[in-house]
């Protein structure tokens, strides 16, 4: 009597890849080089203002949080499939029997923490350096950073699954609408991953005011969109995948 081995949800040799792939490559050198320059502009806040909270969390909501961060992800996540996609060597992937939601996970398996480590180190120390006060910065910026990451990486990923210009395209969305529409425009402001993940650091420091961090949504509102965006970016990257391995049969 035989059995049929049920799929698994995680491929040990997709996520293999997908390391390789992001830590083998000039992309690690720059999420480090991004990491060091939060760390000196951290630096010469904390020097220059004398580690205010208005200044401390000011840089690390505005430059670290809202710009550094969704580059790091950005590279991290289109990183895990954009090459294999661009020389082609993904066909060898959809040619095996693997379902393409194993190969989404596994993927994002490897890309989620790489981006967190990254991330949230880089908020949870820049925040130290620039004058936090008791860990109250670190902890409730580094608590919406590890939010936002794994929103971000599993949005750009799906974007390097719909496009060969993933890095443009993410850009365009990482420094045009996170890094400032979303930042300024009241409109937009509602509609960011940004916003959504800065609800619960917000909450946090509900009783410390004076680190002024804010989020035009309230915390519930922002932490259901941000599982919607992430479980629709995962499900958009899957139904694609299928279409790009019926394009490669045919």
């Amino acid at each position: 009597m035989t059995t049929t081995r049920e799929p698994t949800l995680i491929n040990v040799v997709v996520m293999r890849l997908g390391l390789r792939a992001l830590l083998g490559s000039r992309r690690s050198w720059v999420l480090i080089g991004l990491s060091l320059l939060l760390f000196a502009v951290a630096g010469l806040t904390r020097w220059g203002s004398g580690g205010t909270p208005d200044a401390a969390s000011g840089l690390i909501v505005n430059f670290g949080f809202g710009t550094l961060v969704p580059i790091m992800c950005l590279l991290i996540g289109t990183g895990v499939i954009a090459p294999e996609i661009e020389d082609g060597s993904i066909v060898y992937i959809l040619a095996k029997p693997i379902p393409r939601r194993t190969i989404v996970l596994s993927k994002l398996a490897i890309a989620i923490p790489v981006a967190l480590v990254f991330s949230v180190l880089s908020i949870v120390i820049a925040s130290q350096i620039a004058g936090d006060h008791n860990g109250e910065l670190a902890m409730s910026m580094g608590a919406a950073t590890a939010l936002a990451s794994i929103a971000y990486t599993s949005v750009f990923f799906m974007i390097a699954v719909l496009t060969r210009n993933s890095i443009i395209v993410g850009l365009i969305y990482a420094l045009l609408w996170e890094g400032v529409l979303a930042g300024y425009v009241p409109g937009v402001r509602t509609l960011s991953i940004r916003q959504w993940a800065l609800a619960p650091a917000e909450e946090l420091l509900s009783s410390a005011p004076a680190w002024n961090v804010t989020s035009d949504v309230s915390l519930a509102t922002g932490l259901v969109m941000l599982a919607i965006t992430t479980v629709g970016a995962i499900a958009i990257s899957v139904q694609r995948l299928k279409s790009l391995s019926v394009r490669v049969s045919d």
